[in-house]
C-alpha cells in the first residue's frame, strides 16, 4: 500500500516536510511504501471556474500547463493522501489552496474519485491560526467521502525558522500517533 504526500510550503524540506517524514517513518515501520512531493519552486494556479471538468469526466483538470495533473494522478494511486500546508495568515497556503480548488473540482466531476481513501491534514505554524488550515484540509477530505484518521491533537507542529518543530515534542508525537492510526485504518481497509 502506498501514502502519497503533498508539501505545498514555499520551502522545500522545512517545517511542513519535517512533520510529514515523521508521519512517513511510522507508516513506513509498518510496511508502507512513501511519497513525498513538495510544491515549493513548482507552477500550480487557482481555479479558473471554466467547469470543463464537468463536462470531459476524464479525471484531470482541463488546465494542464502546471502541476496539478500529476498530482492528481498521484493521489489517485494511493491508498492514503496526506496534504500539508504551513500556516499564512491564519489559512493554508496559496498553492494549497489551488490544489484543493482545482483536484476538488476534478473530483466532483468524477463521481468523487477520492472517496474512501484515507486522508490527514499536516500542519505547520509559527504561533496561531493553524486549526483553520487543519479545517480547510479536513473539509477536502470530507466533501470528497474520504476517511480521516485522528491523532492524540490537532496535527500541527509549532516552529517558525526551518527544523525548529523538532523542538515540539508533542507536535512530533501527534505526528507519529497519526501515522500509526492512518496504517492501522489502512490495513483494516484491505483486509
Amino acid at each position: 500500500m502506498k501514502v502519497f504526500a503533498i508539501n505545498a510550503s514555499a520551502r522545500k524540506d522545512g517545517n511542513t516536510a519535517t512533520l510529514i517524514n515523521h508521519v512517513f517513518g511510522e507508516l513506513q515501520k509498518e510496511g508502507f511504501e512513501t511519497e513525498l512531493f513538495q510544491l515549493s519552486g513548482k507552477k500550480i494556479q487557482g481555479c479558473k471556474a471554466c467547469y470543463k471538468c464537468f463536462q470531459n469526466k476524464d479525471q484531470r483538470c482541463s488546465v494542464n500547463d502546471d502541476i496539478l495533473n500529476e498530482c492528481i494522478e498521484k493521489m489517485l494511486d494511493a491508498d492514503g493522501i496526506i496534504l500539508g500546508s504551513p500556516t499564512y495568515f491564519a489559512n493554508v497556503s496559496t498553492e494549497m489552496k489551488a490544489l484543493i480548488d482545482r483536484a476538488g473540482f476534478v473530483a466532483k466531476s468524477n463521481d468523487n474519485m477520492f472517496k474512501r481513501k484515507v486522508g490527514a491534514a499536516v500542519v505547520a505554524v509559527r504561533r496561531a491560526g493553524s486549526i483553520h488550515v487543519f479545517n480547510s484540509i479536513n473539509h477536502f477530505f470530507f466533501i470528497n467521502e474520504m476517511i480521516v484518521p485522528g491523532s492524540s491533537y490537532w496535527n500541527l507542529g509549532v516552529g517558525l525558522d526551518m527544523g525548529a518543530v523538532e523542538k515540539d515534542e508533542e507536535g512530533i508525537m501527534t505526528m507519529k500517533v497519526l501515522g500509526k492510526n492512518m496504517a492501522w485504518i489502512l490495513k483494516k481497509l484491505h483486509e
